[in-house]
């Protein structure tokens, strides 16, 4: 079981999408996104399999959620320097977990 001080550990930030682009050499369908966190983050790419649900012209400005802490990871041709956080819908398609109000602010942290 992981303790509450272990959760701290993970920083979870507001980010707004300013880029998409088509991923043709990831082995599921995906979108490379730049998200801007603003403040000390700024600008970091990341690879998300979120093309059953959002159209890229759809993606732009959106606030989502991700994990900025984490190391970079390699995805075939691609640097993902954060993880875009996401549910299941019923048949395993990815749904973004975003602010539900457009006030909150990029580079927010999760508390």
């Amino acid at each position: 079981m992981a303790t509450f001080d272990e959760f701290l550990k993970i920083d979870v930030r507001v980010g707004q999408i300013v880029a998409v682009d088509e991923f043709p050499e990831a082995r599921k369908p995906a979108y490379k996104l730049t998200i801007d966190f603003g403040g000390d983050i700024g600008i970091k790419k990341s690879s998300a399999q979120i093309t059953h649900h959002y159209k890229k012209e759809d993606l732009l400005k959106k606030k989502v959620l991700a994990v900025v802490n984490f190391p970079p990871r390699q995805i075939g041709p691609f640097m993902s320097e954060v993880l875009t956080l996401g549910v299941p819908d019923e048949q395993g398609n990815v749904v973004l977990i975003a602010p539900d109000k457009d006030a909150a602010i990029v580079s927010g942290r999760l508390f």
